[in-house]
């Protein structure tokens, strides 16, 4: 690693990469596609879909007391896309299709509702949340019954897990139950994560343990609420069917519970999904599973301009490094940065191994299996222009010498779109206004600091947040911002506020006041760090769900 106009450079070409790291879902047009057979039932809710209509013209529609009238559908990916011809649920290799149809493998046991999101069941699915307390949901979400009318999917992708192609993988443990279209016009794919196999569960046994649930669960809605785009978790149910885990992959294989989150997204395609495609050379399905993409989730790209895989390309790109800044802000490391955990549309997917950095360290690594330290935090920009190239290597077999040209020419422009939305990211957790020469080089001089006395990644900013001017003039940090005494220790600390308290001087038709209200809302008190994520896990284990936020 070299050094330029004091920030890092993590070997990526062009200008320094500002990284975190310092010395950073069947019913085709009314019909039940013969033969198909499952475990789950399905559930011949009424559909009144004259009424429905009626109700997206209201401008406050009312939200449904039950599950009568809410009806899912599959029918926009079944009419586009071919359908694996194979009806049985089998592990095996697929091919010249996107999805398998595959029905969740209901729990044996007893379910039992754990936890619901009442802002995604109401601003999003348009549910009361009273609708959660009955059966029809919790069969739901359990994947026991089906709404008539969606057939559920399996999503056929592959994917470089580790820097390494590993072929097809898919949803092995995943079922999209439907797209619903909810009063704001706007559509939603529901997926369960942790409802059986599917031909894609290779070794798997197509479950999710309470364990890994409970924490994709909390950490969906964390990461809402912190700003950063992501899927949502909808509800979580817990059964008392056995499931065999290796929590740590050391051969200790312990006994839990399995369960299920219902999780929604505007799409779970991921970028595994084109590079399978172009893979195999299935050019044809790989045009129209982009094209249906563009069409659906690109308003800006026109769908008849020549140059739309580009362009599509270039919004990828920029939206992915945003994302990235987005999690170093918070101090947010995914964990498996593979490419079919990668979001085509560049939102949070996939939690796993995931964790929220304590004590600022470049080198934190929340997955224990990673040996290499590949998903470090301060490593993660450097996987997301690995996954972009792995992208345009599957956009290549579509796009003509010019085209490969300029698309090349977009992804070295990485860098530098990250950089900047870093640094902006960063400068607005340090209250700073406008551009000045040298700002680089104070987020570069706190982040040292902070990793040298290893002080408390959020509780710095936010402390920050609440000091005030006068107090940081003194050197006088109260015992209450522990974070900062931490810093304070430090023998550089009085150098690097008297450049701090210079700049903020420098700040517009602004004050104290206004400073720190401005980065109280930046710089949030708490995120979702892995002791109380543990905490929760550890209750719920007990059938204690006193931790699992349920509203």
């Amino acid at each position: 690693m070299t050094r330029r106009s004091g920030l890092p450079v993590w070997g990526l070409p062009g200008p320094p990469l500002f990284l975190l790291g310092m010395t950073w879902h069947v019913v085709v047009r009314g019909s039940l596609l013969p033969g198909l057979e499952g475990s789950a039932h399905l559930v011949h809710l009424s559909s009144n879909e004259s009424n429905r209509r009626l109700d997206y013209c209201e401008t406050e529609a009312k939200l449904a007391l039950s599950l009568d009238f809410w009806t899912l559908s599959s029918e926009n990916l079944i009419a586009v896309f071919p359908v694996d011809p194979v009806k049985e649920n089998y592990v095996r290799k697929v091919k010249n299709c996107i999805f398998s149809v595959a029905f969740p493998t209901p729990f044996k046991s007893r379910v039992r509702l754990v936890a619901v999101s009442k802002e995604v069941l109401e601003d999003i699915l348009d549910l009361d949340l009273r609708v959660s307390e009955t059966d029809d949901f919790i069969q739901l979400v359990s994947g026991k019954r089906i709404v008539s009318g969606s057939i559920p999917l399996a999503h056929r992708y592959g994917g470089h897990q580790f820097g390494i192609w590993a072929g097809q993988l898919g949803d092995g443990r995943a079922h999209l139950i439907g797209i619903y279209m909810n009063r704001q016009g706007e559509k939603w794919e529901l997926q369960l994560k942790g409802s059986g196999k599917t031909p894609y569960s290779r070794n798997g046994d197509g479950r999710a343990v309470l364990r890994s649930s409970v924490r994709e669960f909390l950490c969906s809605e964390a990461m809402h609420s912190l700003g950063i785009p992501t899927s949502r978790a909808a509800s979580l149910v817990v059964s008392d069917d056995e499931v065999w885990r290796d929590q740590f992959y050391n051969g200790n294989v312990v006994k839990e519970r399995g369960a299920v989150v219902l999780r929604v997204a505007k799409s779970w395609f991921r970028i595994g999904s084109l590079e399978i495609l172009a893979h195999y050379g299935e050019l044809d399905l790989l045009r129209t599973l982009l094209d249906f993409i563009i069409q659906e989730h690109f308003p800006s790209v026109k769908a008849t301009e020549s140059n739309r895989y580009v362009e599509f390309f270039s919004i990828v790109v920029s939206k992915t490094a945003q994302l990235i800044a987005l999690w170093m802000s918070v101090g947010f490391a995914h964990g498996v940065c593979n490419t079919d955990n990668f979001s085509l549309l560049s939102i949070t997917i996939d939690y796993g191994p995931f964790g929220f950095m304590e004590a600022y360290n470049p080198d934190f690594v929340p997955n224990t299996s990673d040996d290499e330290r590949r998903y470090k935090i301060g490593n993660q920009a450097n996987v997301g222009m690995f996954n972009l190239n792995k992208l345009l290597q599957a956009l290549n077999p579509l796009l003509d010498p010019r085209q490969k040209k300029l698309a090349a020419q977009i992804l070295e422009g990485y860098p530098v779109l990250y950089y900047t939305r870093f640094r902006d990211l960063f400068k607005a957790k340090l209250g700073l206004l406008g551009d000045r020469k040298g700002d680089e080089d104070l987020i570069a001089f706190l982040l040292h600091l902070m990793e040298k006395t290893e002080a408390d990644f959020t509780m710095t900013f936010r402390q920050l947040s609440e000091i005030t001017q006068s107090q940081l003039e003194e050197l006088n940090v109260p015992q209450q911002f522990w974070a900062l005494k931490m810093i304070s220790e430090h023998q550089l600390f009085p150098a690097w506020v008297s450049q701090y308290l210079l700049r903020l001087k420098s700040n517009m038709n602004d004050s104290d006041s206004e400073r720190r209200k401005r980065m109280t809302t930046v710089n949030p008190r708490y995120v979702l760090k892995n002791w109380m994520a543990e905490s929760a896990v550890r209750k719920a284990e007990r059938n204690d769900f006193s931790e699992i936020i349920s509203e």
